[in-house]
C-alpha cells in the first residue's frame, strides 16, 4: 500500500517564502498558499489554515526565518528587537499549544550569536529546516513505537487530526496507524467529526481515505455507544501540550478518555518530547477560547439564536491517570508518568 508523505508546511527557496497547505479548504480543495510576511503567517495560524502541535512548531521556526528576511534596513540591535517582537506576536496566536513557542524560541536562540544580517538569515533558515527534518524523523519513530501496541487486527478511534496535516508529514496519532498498516496490520479507523471545526471529518478522514486506510466518521457523541458495543479496540490521540498532571488536546478528548476507561479500552497519546511542559501544571495553562461564530454558523447556515452566547473552548485537559501510555520518539512512557517526565 502506498502511503502519502506530502509536506504540510515548507520553505520555497525560489521565492524565499513559506508555503503551506490551506487546511480550512479541505476536503473540497487542496491549495498551497505562499506566505511571505509574518503577519500573513500569524493570520494563517489564528484561522487554523496551519494547525496541529508539531506543524505549529515547524511554522514557528520558519516564521522566524521569514521575520529575518523582512527586516533588512537596520543595525543588528534593531534587527534583533524587531525579530523578537515578531516572535512574541507569533507566540500569542495560539497560547495553549506549546510546540509553537518551542519552535520559535529554538530558532530565535540560535541566531542570537549572529554578527551580520546575512549570517542571522542563513542560520535561521538552517535551524528551521532542522526542526522540520527532525519532525519527520520523530513522527516515524513515534509511529514505529506505537504500532507495536496495536493488535494485528483492530479498530482505532481517534479525535481531531493528528496526522500529516498536523505535522511536517506522516503524523503522530495517525503516524501510529500508518506505521501499523505499513507493518502489515489490519487497522481500520473511527474518526470523530470533532466539532466545531470538524477536523476529524474534514482532515483525518481525508488523509486516511487518500491512503486507502479504512475509515468511518461518527459524531463525537457516538463514541461511547460504539465502545459499549465492543467496536473500538483502542483510542489514539495527539496532544498540544503535556504537563506532569494532564494531556491537553482538542476539546472532547477528556470525554473519550473517561469513556475508554469505563469500557476497559486502552487510551494512548502520541506526541513528541517538544510537546511536554515539565514546569507547568494544569491550573497554569491558558485554555484557548474561540469565536462564538464557529458554533453559531455552519457556512451561511445559522445554527443558534443570535441572543444566545456560546462557550467554545479549543482544548481540554485529560488527567494523566486516564492515559494508558504515551508514544514518543524516544520510546513509550507508562504510568506513573511523573517518575521520568520528559524534558524537551
Amino acid at each position: 500500500m502506498k502511503i502519502n508523505n506530502d509536506k504540510t508546511i515548507f520553505w520555497n527557496y525560489d521565492k524565499n517564502c513559506i508555503e503551506f497547505v490551506e487546511q480550512t479548504l479541505l476536503p473540497v480543495q487542496y491549495n498551497i498558499i505562499e506566505c511571505d510576511r509574518v503577519e500573513r503567517l500569524a493570520k494563517a495560524i489564528k484561522r487554523l489554515e496551519v494547525r496541529g502541535a508539531p506543524a505549529l512548531g515547524v511554522a514557528g521556526a520558519f516564521g522566524i526565518a521569514l521575520s529575518c528576511l523582512e527586516h533588512d534596513d537596520c543595525n543588528m540591535e534593531a534587527f534583533f528587537k524587531l525579530v523578537s517582537d515578531d516572535a512574541k506576536y507569533l507566540k500569542s496566536t495560539r497560547p495553549t499549544a506549546v510546540n509553537l513557542s518551542w519552535g520559535i524560541t529554538r530558532v530565535l536562540d540560535k541566531i542570537k550569536s549572529s554578527g551580520t544580517l546575512k549570517e542571522a538569515r542563513e542560520t535561521a533558515l538552517m535551524e528551521a529546516e532542522a526542526v522540520a527534518r527532525e519532525d519527520e524523523a520523530m513522527c516515524h519513530s513515534i509511529g514505529n513505537y506505537g504500532a507495536e501496541y496495536l493488535p494485528d487486527k483492530c479498530t482505532v478511534l481517534t479525535h481531531c487530526n493528528a496526522g500529516a496535516l498536523a505535522c511536517y508529514t506522516w503524523g503522530t496519532a495517525l503516524g501510529v496507524i500508518r506505521s501499523a498498516v505499513k507493518a502489515g496490520k489490519d487497522v481500520s479507523v473511527i474518526s470523530c467529526e470533532t466539532r466545531p471545526l470538524n477536523q476529524g471529518s474534514r482532515l483525518t478522514a481525508w488523509e486516511l481515505s487518500r491512503d486507502n486506510i479504512p475509515v468511518k466518521t461518527i459524531t463525537d457523541s457516538t463514541a461511547a455507544f460504539l465502545m459499549k458495543k465492543g467496536e473500538i479496540d483502542a483510542v489514539i490521540v495527539g496532544a498540544d501540550r503535556i504537563t506532569p498532571d494532564a494531556v491537553f488536546n482538542k476539546i472532547g478528548t477528556y470525554m473519550h478518555a473517561v469513556c475508554a476507561r469505563y469500557h476497559n479500552i486502552p487510551f494512548y497519546v502520541a506526541a513528541p518530547y517538544s510537546t511536554f511542559d515539565a514546569t507547568g501544571k494544569e491550573s497554569d495553562i491558558i485554555i484557548e477560547e474561540r469565536d462564538r461564530e464557529e458554533l453559531a454558523f455552519c457556512g451561511n447556515k445559522q445554527l443558534m439564536p443570535k441572543s444566545v452566547p456560546a462557550i467554545n473552548y479549543a482544548f481540554d485537559p485529560t488527567p494523566m491517570e486516564l492515559v494508558t501510555a504515551i508514544f514518543t520518539e524516544k520510546g513509550v512512557l507508562k504510568p506513573p508518568f511523573t517518575k521520568d517526565f520528559p524534558i524537551a
